[in-house]
């Protein structure tokens, strides 16, 4: 971390029990499995434990310093007749503070402030991963991004402060549930540009409608300094009626200011001609989703809005990958594609996802749907446009898996993931795509997993 000690102190606003090296942590940690040394570890309190409870394990194994609540443990307290719990150069601190959560927000953002990079903040419905991991790959510099599913009032400041001491640019993904949540995450994240990707009904269960998801994601909107950027798509939707919150508007999509001229998709690589602000570049992006290709808009806006030079940003473009089962292509035996989509899914998601499907040309298609989480009420319904969508766009084969599918209209129902590997063990053939794809709560890397040794 760039922060010294006392600076840890002061944002932390903490009472020192045991003061130790004078050094700066290496980063912060919320397991004491995962605590190494140089760690700082945060007891944070869960639903059934504390985890102050965890700190001495934290410190046997090094660990820079704890924080933990006001219900600190005896154990923690210093011995100066033991070896154990050692103050000084070669001891641990330990911080007491009201709410380690808190403090563990409120040092994330001292350590944003100290770092001194540009941030860019990335939300919506669809595709906020995709776009955070191909701005990672686009951005000049030395750029530092989330980690795998750190995009939560937790995760996104483990992010921040296990960035390097160099770091000239953060890519933070922001995910919410619920109304006031993006503005928490904006608040520590203090963004200079903000990429809104979408909004659809995600998470409609908790919010109540459309208008509601567009409201929350503005919420980041108010967090940008007047010389600040958002990033929106040309079709707002419900997204619309909050635009004019925004110090500058860069719109992405088809007629926007960010936009693909030209498409040409060839073993493997979109080739686009890309209109930007700052002139126009080809751009050759490894990947042949058509949503994949409208997420790099998105992240080319981002980097227009911070100054860059999208003919370098060009030269940067194969070093996009993306995060693990986010359109993952797997080559099984004999002549079998599959596309493990398994992260998460939504309507809006699920029908760029069989739109790619069908637009692989296999000899036949097969799609294996889960549940689509949080949709509400009208989750049945989501459920049977979809199967409507896959219908009418050609897929040969749908697969349900688990009660909810059933809303689909599958040609085949299992039970289990493990259940649907076994049956496209038996039916697929030579020249098959196969889609997979469902809410994270729904398992479904299972399949892959399990066809992958079967096949």
């Amino acid at each position: 971390m760039r922060l010294t000690p006392a600076e840890i102190v002061s944002a932390l606003g903490a009472a020192i029990v045991a003061q130790g090296s004078a050094q700066s942590p290496r980063r912060a940690v919320i397991s004491s499995a995962e605590a190494s040394p140089g760690d700082l570890f945060f007891g944070l309190r869960g639903a059934h434990r504390d985890g102050a409870e965890f700190a001495p394990e934290a410190i046997e194994s090094g660990a820079w310093g704890v924080v933990v609540g006001p219900g600190l443990r005896l154990s923690l307290v210093p011995d100066s007749e033991t070896n154990d719990n050692r103050t000084g150069e070669d001891g641990p601190w330990v911080f007491v503070v009201d709410d380690p959560l808190v403090a563990l927000q409120a040092l994330a953002r001292a350590e944003r402030r100290a770092l001194g990079a540009r941030v860019v903040g990335v939300t919506g419905s669809v595709g906020k991963t995709s776009v955070k991991d191909i701005a990672r790959a686009l951005l000049p510099g030395r750029v530092h991004a989330n980690r795998e599913n750190l995009n939560t009032e937790i995760g996104l400041p483990l992010t921040i402060l296990e960035a390097p001491g160099d770091t000239e640019t953060l890519v933070l993904e922001m995910a919410m549930r619920g109304a006031g949540q993006i503005a928490e995450l904006a608040e520590i994240a203090e963004p200079e540009v903000a990429v809104i990707t979408n909004v659809g009904p995600v998470h409609v269960e908790l919010l109540g409608s459309v208008a509601a998801i567009a409201a929350a994601k503005a919420e980041v909107i108010d967090f940008l300094p007047a010389e600040g950027a958002l990033v929106a798509p040309v079709e707002a939707g419900e997204l619309g009626p909050h635009l004019g919150r925004a110090p500058r508007l860069l719109r992405f999509g088809p007629g926007g200011d960010v936009a693909a001229l030209e498409r040409r998709v060839e073993e493997g690589v979109t080739e686009a001609r890309i209109a930007t602000p700052l002139g126009e570049t080809t751009f050759h992006l490894p990947f042949t989703e058509a949503h994949n290709l409208t997420n790099a808009l998105a992240a080319i806006a981002a980097g227009v809005a911070l100054g860059a030079d999208p003919a370098e940003m060009a030269d940067r473009a194969a070093s996009i990958g993306f995060s693990r089962f986010r359109g993952e292509r797997l080559r099984l035996g004999d002549g079998i594609l599959l596309v493990n989509d398994c992260y998460n899914a939504n309507p809006v998601s699920m029908r760029a996802a069989l739109d790619h499907l069908a637009a692989l040309g296999a000899e036949r298609t097969v799609a294996v749907l889960g549940e689509m989480a949080e949709l509400g009420p009208g989750a049945a319904g989501y459920h049977g446009e979809i199967g409507e969508h896959a219908r009418a766009h050609g897929i040969d084969f749908l697969v349900g898996v688990g009660e909810p599918a059933q809303a689909y209209g599958p040609d085949e129902l299992v039970g289990t993931p493990e259940e649907a590997a076994e049956l496209l063990a038996a039916r697929l053939e030579s020249g098959d795509a196969v889609l997979v794809k469902g809410s994270r709560s729904a398992g479904l890397e299972a399949v892959a997993e399990t066809l992958e040794g079967m096949l």
